[in-house]
C-alpha cells in the first residue's frame, strides 16, 4: 500500500517505494535509492491580445519540459502570419525550421520560415480573423524544442492551420513571445494564455 507523506518544510529522509512527498513540488519513488521530482501543470495569467505588436510571457522555471500557448478569438491589424518564438534570456529571432499548412474549403497553401513558429498562413488569414486554438513545444533534450499545433479561424470559409517545427536555443527556454512575422501588425481581440510543466 502506498503512503503520503505531507511536509511544508523539508523532504523526509529516504522515503519507501511507491512514497509521495510533497514540499512545493510533488516526488515519486520507484525504489528505496531513488526519487524524482513531478511537476503539475501550471497555469499561466491571461492576457489580451488588444493592443501591441507581441505579447511576452516571461519569467519560465528552469524545469520547464512543456509549454502549451492557447488563443482564444485572437485577431490583428492586417494579415502578417503569425508566428511565437522562444528565448533564454532573450527571444532568439532566427534558425528555426518550421512550417505551417492552411486548409479552407478543400483548398491547402503551405509556408515555411526561420524567424518562428509559423501558426498561421498569409494566403488564407485576413484581418479581423479570430483565431482559436493551442500550440504546444515539448523539450528533445539539450535546449531544443519540437511544436505541433492546430488553429481554426472563425472568419472565412471553414479554415484550418496546422503548424509544427524545431528550434534549438543556446540556453534554458525561459520565454515565449507572440508575434506576426512582419512585426508590425498589432492585436486588436482576444486574449492568449499558457501552460507549462514539467
Amino acid at each position: 500500500m502506498s503512503v503520503i507523506v505531507l511536509t511544508s518544510e523539508t523532504l523526509i529522509g529516504t522515503p519507501a517505494t511507491g512514497n509521495i512527498e510533497y514540499n512545493g513540488q510533488f516526488f515519486g519513488t520507484d525504489s528505496n535509492a531513488s526519487r524524482a521530482q513531478m511537476q503539475r501543470i501550471t497555469q499561466g495569467t491571461a492576457v489580451a491580445s488588444t493592443s501591441g505588436t507581441s505579447i511576452d510571457f516571461t519569467g519560465l522555471p528552469a524545469w520547464v519540459k512543456r509549454i502549451t500557448v492557447m488563443f482564444n478569438g485572437v485577431s490583428t491589424s492586417s494579415t502578417s502570419p503569425y508566428q511565437i518564438q522562444l528565448g533564454a534570456g532573450s527571444i532568439d529571432t532566427a534558425s528555426y525550421i518550421t512550417s505551417c499548412t492552411s486548409i479552407q474549403s478543400a483548398a491547402a497553401s503551405s509556408q515555411s520560415g526561420t524567424t518562428g513558429f509559423y501558426i498561421t498562413t498569409s494566403a488564407n488569414m485576413g484581418a479581423a480573423s479570430s483565431l482559436y486554438g493551442n500550440i504546444a513545444f515539448s523539450l528533445l533534450g539539450s535546449n531544443t524544442w519540437t511544436g505541433t499545433g492546430a488553429f481554426g479561424r472563425e472568419t472565412g470559409s471553414n479554415t484550418m492551420f496546422f503548424s509544427a517545427g524545431v528550434k534549438a536555443l543556446s540556453g534554458t527556454l525561459d520565454r515565449v513571445r507572440i508575434t506576426t512575422v512582419n512585426g508590425t501588425d498589432t492585436f486588436d481581440a482576444g486574449s492568449i494564455n499558457i501552460l507549462y510543466e514539467g
